[in-house]
């Protein structure tokens, strides 16, 4: 046995390893009482028998609480706004999520008067990092623990035999072979043929989206409003945040976008190679770079794609809950304030196309960028700014023609 610990609260979703989890924590810390923690951030499951579920496993409780429109305010639409994409391509689904359920676990743990909290996440990915880190944050005195770390458990098959000696209720079999997480905002997917990153993904894995192959022949458009870089509305029809995101991956995933095959970094310092699906993000994503493009002079916008690289390695490092964080957040509000406007696309085929984009305060003025006849730019002018961008190639060459500093361009 364990040192003693007198009740856990366990993020627990209902799969394998969080229904497994409850019996080996009464086991292995004497007197235990254990608290399961569902929630739900738009995961398409049926939640109502959670409870039962977790009731059936051994839990003293089960708390299950609806956390979608927190999700997409308070988390999604900031990281949204930055700009942040992890290495090109991950639009940070399950990164996003995990401080959110992280905060109200410890939450759960303090209404209770637990001593510890628990997780599925194991010692090879990066979900580890980023439920530890909001609870260090949020309440450092609350106990973690982390099974994976400790248990003999090291794979999935070792899961459900202890699952069937314990009397466990479980769906899992030993041919299931993806491991996905679910929200709101994307579903990813792993292992399996995957783990070999030379094997094309088989349709039958996708669940958000149809292949680019098999989306309609026709071309579909959409027309999305902002307000100071949030989405407000879709082709005109205000929205409330969550029916938003819903509707954009009804409509993305119709026509074959979002999908991202690759191989990432993990914060622990081993390549994963990972599929995801993020429709209705996809779209937002590309619509807020296009009304950006229209509101934010040069430096200010060069300035926040730097700021985003960052904001991408906060959240998937799992730092949510830090001081520099909600610094950014404060110049994003401030970068955004004229992000307000309407951009339209065209989705074919897995393709997000502009086919317009509008804002009252658009930095773009027709009668500067005309080739046609104008009075309002002296094009002379240009020549001053000429010589005096190029004043620092015109003394390189001088030197070089001088023998002074020699650059070997002039022998190319």
């Amino acid at each position: 046995m364990k040192k003693s610990i007198s009740k856990v609260v366990l993020a627990y979703s209902g799969g394998l390893d969080t229904s497994v989890i409850i019996p080996w924590l009464k086991e292995n810390y004497e007197g235990c009482e254990v608290i399961a923690f569902a929630a739900d951030v738009g995961q398409r499951e049926d939640l109502t028998g959670l409870e039962e579920k977790a009731k059936k496993s051994g839990a003293g409780k089960c708390y299950v609480l609806d956390l979608k429109e927190e999700f997409v305010t308070d988390y999604i639409w900031p990281t949204l706004r930055s700009g942040a994409v992890y290495e090109r391509g991950y639009l940070l689904g399950t990164s996003m999520a995990r401080p959110l359920i992280s905060k109200y676990m410890v939450r759960v743990a303090e209404q209770e008067g637990a001593d510890a909290v628990s997780h599925g996440a194991t010692g090879k990915g990066n979900d580890q990092v980023r439920f530890e880190l909001t609870v260090k944050a949020l309440n450092p005195a609350l106990k973690i623990i982390a099974p994976w770390r400790e248990w003999d458990i090291r794979s999935r098959e070792d899961a459900i035999d202890y699952a069937a000696a314990h009397n466990v209720p479980i769906e899992a079999t030993k041919t299931k072979i993806y491991s996905r997480d679910e929200n709101l905002w994307h579903i990813s997917h792993e292992g399996g043929e995957l783990e070999d990153p030379w094997n094309e993904p088989r349709e039958d894995m996708f669940k958000l989206s149809v292949s680019p192959e098999n989306a309609p022949d026709k071309p579909t458009y959409v027309e999305i409003a902002f307000e100071r870089g949030v989405p407000v509305a879709v082709d005109g029809k205000g929205m409330k945040p969550v029916e938003l995101v819903e509707k954009l991956n009804e409509l993305g995933g119709a026509n074959g976008i979002g999908r991202v095959d690759m191989v990432e970094n993990r914060l622990v310092g081993m390549k994963s190679r990972g599929v995801y699906e993020t429709p209705g993000g996809a779209i937002l994503v590309m619509a807020l770079r296009e009304l950006e493009q229209l509101v934010l002079d040069r430096e200010s916008l060069a300035w926040k794609d730097t700021i985003a690289q960052k904001y991408s390695f906060l959240v998937y490092n799992g730092q949510w809950f830090t001081s520099l964080r909600e610094q950014m957040d404060k110049f994003i509000d401030e970068a955004l304030k004229f992000a307000t406007g309407n951009v339209r696309f065209k989705l074919y085929k897995g393709n997000i196309i502009c086919a317009g984009r509008q804002s009252p305060h658009s930095l773009y003025r027709e009668e500067y960028a005309t080739f046609g006849e104008e009075d309002v730019y002296n094009q002379h002018d240009a020549e001053g700014f000429i010589n005096i961008f190029g004043l620092p190639l015109t003394v390189d060459a001088i030197l070089d023609i001088e023998g002074t500093r020699r650059t070997g361009r002039r022998d190319k």
